[in-house]
């Protein structure tokens, strides 16, 4: 009986030396500014000598064997051995707003675009230089950030230009470009605008340098392109557009603000060309020209909750310039003010051009100041002297819904093809009352309908269909 009560005592401390040996491995312990967690199983038909199922850091491993590692290290590792962020600082970039850092953007560019879903990162509190650069989508991998928190600035000397360079910062042909962040891109356009000579302080003997090259550069153009988001930046002082896209598709603007002087010529804020699914709002746009303007290949445009002023409105076109076929459908604008512009609603194309304007809805629009609110002028003309020419793009199927507030020079100016009438347009709560001088509206061989009364009333239009047959692309 004693030796069965030995015999149990020893199988109790046998039980209790092994399940305090076990606990070593097993038992969470404390240390300030760590927690502890279970390491994942390894995976059916893996073994512990593979490689790639282990960190190579040393630090894994408190004790030989066991199946814990810190999960702070963990996630250190897991960034240094699949990172993904490229910042310019750590390929050169010295964001001192002196050295031009094109060079050091184009290898963290060269290294970030190689992986997919990558960010190359320019950080706040850095001004960088930047002659021009393309960031170029060739062999790039899908949905790349650009995290745009710094300040980027254009060089102001003409020797940093080459002549007839058309944008200074572009990016093209990628499936997946984002630039996002609070970082303004400033084009330092008065150089460019007053084409004045300027002070080089690179050259030896101090003397004035010549003047700006002809052609001013677009500051960030974006093309052949999709799935392109462009949120949360400033583009400011630009030579000319802004932001422009070309031949991208499924594009979003959001939060955006383009910011240059009144008198900052041809400085459009946003600028589409032959783009299609188009989302731009709560944006603040006040440029030198028009506040967004469409262009020729544009489908399935929307704007809205979008600030517009000082500028020139919002413009389709001009279309058909140089005897050119122009196409444009699908564009709705609502709930956008414009304070003190040029123009709020307009469309504009050339005589002897081709093609058609067709589906534009402009809607819950307040104006305040404009000169022109609504527009229709297919006697378009920017030169000194334009020919008369019997084709015209045509225009169809546009509507004005609930447009208010106070116009400067005249309300409405409808100004249509004497060949190719303007038709299907129609008219619903327009309410445009003087700054100063009361002015009727214009019409001119347009036709459509009122469905509701108008202030002030819109008595030229011509009601109804026109007889020639509706045009389209």
């Amino acid at each position: 009986m004693k030796f069965f009560n030995l015999k149990n005592y020893s199988l109790i401390i046998l039980n209790i030396v092994l399940f305090l040996w076990s606990s070593r491995f097993e038992t969470c312990h404390a240390r300030e500014g760590h927690q502890w967690r279970l390491k994942s199983k390894f995976p059916h038909g893996s073994t512990a000598g593979s490689s790639h199922q282990h960190p190579t850091r040393s630090t894994m491993s408190k004790f030989p064997g066991n199946n814990y590692m810190w999960a702070d290290e963990t996630m250190s590792t897991q960034k240094k051995g699949s990172s993904k962020a490229f910042n310019v600082l750590e390929f050169g970039a010295k964001g001192d707003g002196k050295t031009d850092d094109s060079e050091a953007f184009g290898a963290t560019w060269a290294a970030a675009c190689k992986v997919e879903a990558s960010t190359m990162i320019v950080p706040s509190g850095n001004v960088f230089l930047l002659h021009s650069v393309s960031f170029s989508g060739t062999g790039c991998g899908a949905d790349i950030v650009f995290q745009l928190d710094g300040k980027i600035i254009a060089p102001t000397t003409p020797g940093a230009w080459k002549s007839g360079l058309l944008q200074w910062i572009e990016f093209t042909k990628l499936n997946g470009i984002t630039i996002q962040g609070k970082g303004i891109i400033d084009g330092q356009g008065s150089v460019w605008w007053n084409n004045l000579p300027t002070y080089d302080p690179e050259d030896s003997e101090g003397v004035v340098s010549a003047k700006m090259p002809g052609t001013k550069p677009t500051a960030l153009r974006f093309y052949g392109s999709t799935r392109v988001i462009v949120t949360g930046i400033t583009i400011q002082n630009s030579p000319q557009t802004h932001l422009k896209f070309d031949g991208c598709t499924t594009v979003q603007v959001s939060d955006f603000r383009a910011a240059s002087p009144e008198n900052s010529p041809n400085t459009d804020g946003i600028h589409l060309e032959n783009s299609h699914d188009v989302l731009i709002y709560s944006s603040d746009l006040a440029c030198g020209d028009d506040c967004v303007s469409i262009q020729t290949g544009c489908s399935q445009v929307y704007i809205h909750n979008v600030n517009c002023g000082p500028g020139h409105g919002i413009s389709i076109g001009g279309l058909g310039r140089d005897n050119s076929k122009a196409c444009v459908s699908n564009v709705t604008v609502r709930d956008v003010a414009m304070l003190n512009t040029l123009t709020g609603v307009r469309i504009k194309t050339w005589q002897g051009g081709s093609g058609s304007v067709q589906g534009v809805t402009f809607s819950n629009i307040q104006v305040s100041g404009v000169k022109t609110p609504i527009m229709i002028d297919q006697f378009y003309c920017d030169r000194s002297k334009c020919q008369n020419k019997s084709s015209a793009v045509a225009v169809s199927d546009i509507n004005y819904i609930n447009i208010k507030g106070t116009y400067a020079s005249n309300p409405v100016h409808l100004a249509c093809s004497d060949n190719l009438p303007c038709t299907g347009i129609s008219f619903s709560a327009i309410e445009l009352n003087p700054v100063q001088e009361d002015r009727q509206p214009f019409c001119w061989n347009t036709f459509g309908e009122l469905r509701s009364t108008t202030v002030p009333p819109i008595n030229c239009l011509q009601m109804g269909k026109s007889r020639k047959p509706v045009v389209t692309c």
